[in-house]
């Protein structure tokens, strides 16, 4: 247990140092200025003063080369200073601790209906009896996925705030003014989800176990909960990293559609102005983010199929014993 930690936690720090130094590279090659695009804020076009922009540049050690930025960066953000925003000269961490609550509850609140809905949809799909019914049901999950995000967000706007006036059509206080975009936000997820357990489902139910459970007299319904789900759960579990991708994604979008200050807000704004410790920052949190959520997930695989646990194990033994033979 003590070395699978170990490398889970060693893969940890090479994703967090790529995700860095990728991002900071990709940003440095970018044409435009990120000081020149600061001091002109209000993006008329109007003449800068050379000499105000070099003394900018060399507070934020622009003016330096490559590989000097990058270490000077990499060494900063070991010891969790991402360093000042270039566009409003805020410390990273601030900007990031301003935004992360709002977008923690709209990704929250998404997650719940992304997993009751995706999880019932496919329950629903794998219960029923009736073929039409079920063709239909799993052609929903299809139809999610594909409906664009920001389309999904305006219509919601349009039916329960100005329509049926049941929701606050913009804001972020209260749980009012969060339903609508996590809902927005939720579908595509739940779809995704949806698709990846009905599929798993399917696969289950062909396997000689559940046979066994269904001529012992057991219900299609106790079987499905009993037998078949934990197993089939597994490849929707697995997506678990790519969800939180996908929710980052969409977070932008239903940000700036239902006009909320957040971590996808952020992210349009410090993309737009090339505001690389920003930027960076937000990768950091990201893939922070994604090596907890896999870690979490390769973590519970046991708990949903003692199999894994168990051919881990035998896979151990085999191994010291050849080592020893």
């Amino acid at each position: 247990m003590a070395r699978y930690a170990i490398s889970r936690l060693l893969q940890a720090i090479w994703v967090l140092w790529a995700a860095f130094t990728i991002s900071f590279g990709v940003l440095y090659l970018l044409p435009a200025d990120p000081v020149s695009l600061a001091a002109d804020g209000a993006g008329a076009g109007t003449p800068v003063d050379k000499a105000a922009i070099a003394e900018l540049q060399a507070r934020y050690g622009l003016d330096r080369p490559f590989w000097e930025q990058y270490l000077t960066a990499m060494s900063h953000a070991v010891r969790g200073d991402l360093g000042h925003s270039i566009a409003t000269g805020q410390p990273v961490t601030r900007a990031l601790g301003d935004a992360l609550p709002s977008t923690l509850q709209l990704t929250g609140l998404a997650l719940v209906f992304a997993l009751v809905g995706g999880t019932s949809l496919a329950l629903a799909a794998s219960a029923t009896r009736r073929p039409r019914l079920r063709a239909t049901l799993t052609a929903l999950p299809a139809l999610g996925v594909a409906v664009p995000t920001f389309w999904t967000g305006l219509l919601l706007l349009q039916v329960f705030s100005f329509r049926l006036r049941w929701v606050p059509a913009f804001g972020e206080h209260g749980w009012g003014a969060t339903v609508l975009p996590a809902l927005a936000l939720a579908i595509p997820i739940g779809a995704v989800i949806a698709q990846v357990l009905t599929a798993g489902l399917e696969h289950t139910w062909r396997q000689p176990f559940t046979e066994v459970a269904l001529a012992k007299g057991g219900s299609r319904w106790w079987v499905l909960r009993t037998h078949v789900l934990r197993p089939a759960s597994l490849p929707a579990l697995t997506i678990g990293g790519v969800l939180v991708g996908t929710m980052l994604a969409g977070s932008v979008v239903v940000e700036t559609v239902f006009a909320r200050s957040g971590v996808g807000r952020l992210t349009q704004t410090a993309v737009l102005a090339q505001d690389i410790p920003v930027v960076q920052g937000i990768v950091l949190l990201t893939a922070t983010a994604f090596v907890a959520v896999n870690l979490a997930v390769d973590l519970a695989y046991p708990l949903l199929d003692p199999r894994i646990g168990g051919r881990s194990r035998r896979r151990s033994t085999e191994v010291e014993v050849a080592a020893h033979g």
